[in-house]
């Protein structure tokens, strides 16, 4: 039986949006995740991993949890371990922010940073991995969540999804969803499958991310999408895919919060994104759900910032107010 904090990780608010894209002949939910004691939706994923090994007795109370992360996942950890007595490594890279880490570090995670990334300098992804591989083989009594591959991980999203139904009476149309370890999409879609239910789940990649196909490229936002397709992946996971870009990204999550009052994560922005880029294929009456990964406090030194906006994509403050321009700026959706 979950106690303590840990009884409250699950059961986040589902929120009917009606301002953010204007009228719609559609009903738009937001799942909002960043309601879980750690901030995220990997809540749900580090208390199913960490759970699932000590059943299994890959793990005993006071061993030590090593893992790779671009911060929220880390969080979600660095709480479980901290609760139930074990040791916590986080791997992590220069993109991660300074809050991320002093956050990982308040929890009392020990975090290693990798400095070099892949040939071309653009992903730390392997390298993060590679550095995961040496602490294990260095550190007794040592455990590997692997997100990316551990089937824990879509298994915690099971409930996810139910909640969303249960709390829409059945009636789920479309669910966007946005990838990264695929574990959300791909346990959502069991879940899915498994009751027979209508939904129609869409996946959000980001552009430069290779999960859905398409060339590696440079990724500002942490935590959306992936230069490695993950092991968790299914070709069978989405009706399609929808690519967003990191000014989608920015622009989504400034009208989130001016809109709706929800500060929220990069990618919730780019779910918010995809859902407006084929807004006129849905159906009316249609319940559609967002699930918004994260809350938007980890990202006031990018996303919200005035600054960093202004050096990546020059001056888009108009983009947050007037809808109408984003089809002269957005690219084109592919799904």
């Amino acid at each position: 039986m979950r106690e303590g904090v840990l009884a409250f990780i699950g059961n986040t608010p589902l929120v009917r949006l009606d301002r953010v894209l204007g009228e719609t002949a559609f009903h738009l939910y937001a799942k909002l995740e960043a309601s879980n004691p750690g901030g995220s939706i990997k809540d749900r994923t580090a208390l199913s991993i960490i759970e699932a090994g000590l059943e299994q007795d890959k793990l005993q109370i006071g061993d030590t949890v090593i893992e790779s992360s671009s911060g929220n996942m880390g969080i979600g950890l660095a709480q479980v371990c901290a609760y139930l007595g074990l040791n916590f490594i986080c791997v992590v890279d220069p993109k991660v922010t300074t809050q991320n880490i002093e956050i990982l570090r308040a929890y009392g995670a020990q975090v290693e940073m990798v400095t070099e990334s892949d040939a071309k300098g653009v992903e730390f992804l392997q390298a993060r991995l590679d550095r995961v591989e040496d602490l294990l083989r260095a550190i007794p009594g040592s455990f590997w969540p692997n997100q990316y591959a551990n089937t824990a991980n879509p298994h915690a999203h099971h409930q996810t999804m139910q909640e969303i139904t249960n709390a829409l009476q059945g009636k789920v149309d479309y669910l966007f969803c946005a990838t990264s370890t695929c574990g959300t999409i791909r346990g959502c879609a069991e879940y899915i499958k498994e009751n027979k239910l209508k939904t129609k789940v869409m996946a959000v990649d980001a552009y430069g991310s290779v999960i859905f196909g398409g060339p590696k490229a440079k990724r500002l936002i942490p935590g959306h999408g992936a230069a490695v397709r993950p092991k968790l992946f299914q070709e069978d996971m989405a009706e399609g895919c929808i690519h967003i870009s990191d000014l989608e990204c920015v622009i989504g999550c400034r009208r989130l919060v001016r809109l709706e009052a929800i500060l929220a994560g990069g990618s919730s922005g780019a779910v918010l994104m995809a859902v407006w880029k084929i807004q006129n294929t849905i159906p009316a009456g249609a319940n559609c759900v967002m699930i918004f990964p994260d809350r938007g406090e980890r990202y006031l030194d990018t996303i919200y910032s005035e600054r960093w906006v202004q050096k990546h994509f020059g001056d888009m403050s108009h983009l947050w107010q007037e809808p109408e321009l984003l089809e002269e700026t957005c690219l084109t959706a592919s799904y």
